[in-house]
């Protein structure tokens, strides 16, 4: 016959057990979350990819959290700032993003999402080692399209598909974008040599400058379109879904923002990106000739184009963290 366990040894083995596993672990309290798609090696140490300068200025030592259905582990902060690398791609970002918004040791339910990386620009309206505020995110991938020669000479090759209207494009919160483009307004940009002459092979004035902060539509597709029919696509179909001017062609933003929005609406997220290539070739370059350069043709400026984006956001999340009375509720209004 087994023994009677009564209230009082029930109370004894109660206490023996740690704290831990007596009480439910309270959630981080997460004010600000950075999505990084890619590392290329360590996170600190070695060549940067899009998180190195992120954990390296916000989260050396911080202790990694592991996620299941995650791609690579979670890291905070003392002032409620966290972080990770979702992967490339619709699917692998969205996948990880959702894994982590469903992980119930965060509370996200007062957060803002910077999602950032590099990504390409069109010569006609961005140069190299410029940064980006979102102030529209499109999905280029949700409609139909056909060859060239399958419909009149001019006529579009594009046409959206009917059933995708609430997803297909997504308008920033203005007030947020706003304040991002204050709160970063004065940040120095860093820039190379061997960018400053890659931009000269382009004709166009905006592409020869210096880089800058802008905003306009980023373009989210999982095809790494090149050449000048597909940008101006690209424009037309900013064009046709009542977009800011396409500035940025990325492959993860409306997809994350997709997911976010089932938990937590979009108020509150940000796309910042980094141009470290043009769309398109220059005038004495093919298209093919750009998507595979030969040695010593590549545009420089990728590493200053890292060191941009996280000057750039981290002025905002400085703006976030330091006021969090003021930003928990909401973006304050502008003075």
């Amino acid at each position: 016959m087994p023994p009677i366990r009564t209230a009082a040894t029930a109370l004894a083995t109660l206490a023996a057990l740690p704290a831990a596993a007596q009480t439910a672990e309270t959630p981080i309290e997460v004010r600000a979350f950075v999505a990084s798609m890619f590392e290329i090696g360590e996170l600190t140490g070695d060549r940067a990819g899009e998180f190195q300068y992120w954990y390296e200025n916000h989260f050396d030592g911080a202790e990694p959290i592991a996620v299941a259905g995650a791609k690579t582990p979670v890291h905070c902060n003392e002032d409620g700032v966290c972080g990770s690398v979702l992967g490339m791609g619709k699917v692998a970002s969205s996948a990880s993003m959702m894994a982590i918004l469903l992980d119930p040791r965060f509370d996200f339910s007062n957060a803002y999402f910077l999602l950032t990386g590099v990504a390409g620009t069109p010569p006609s309206r961005g140069t190299i080692g410029m940064v980006s505020w979102a102030s529209h995110l499109i999905d280029y991938d949700l409609g139909h399209r056909w060859a060239e020669d399958e419909v009149p000479a001019g006529e579009p090759l594009f046409m959206p598909r009917s059933g995708y209207e609430d997803i297909r494009r997504y308008e920033l919160n203005p007030a947020l974008v706003e304040a991002a483009m204050a709160a970063s307004a004065d940040v120095e940009l860093a820039d190379s040599q061997e960018a400053r002459d890659y931009r000269l092979r382009y004709p166009d004035e905006v592409a020869q400058g210096a880089p800058f902060i802008g905003t306009g539509t980023h373009m989210t597709g999982d095809t790494f379109f090149h050449g000048p029919g597909l940008s101006e696509e690209a424009q037309y179909m900013a064009e046709l879904y009542e977009a800011a001017d396409y500035v940025i062609t990325e492959m993860e933003a409306a997809a994350i923002a997709q997911v976010i929005d089932r938990l937590h609406g979009t108020d509150r997220v940000l796309s910042l990106r980094g141009a470290v290539n043009f769309d398109q070739g220059h005038p004495d370059e093919t298209t093919l000739e750009h998507l595979d350069p030969a040695p010593g043709e590549t545009a420089g400026g990728f590493d200053e184009t890292l060191v941009n984006i996280e000057r750039v956001g981290s002025a905002l999340l400085s703006e976030i963290t330091g006021n969090w009375d003021a930003w928990k509720a909401g973006v304050p209004a502008a003075e």
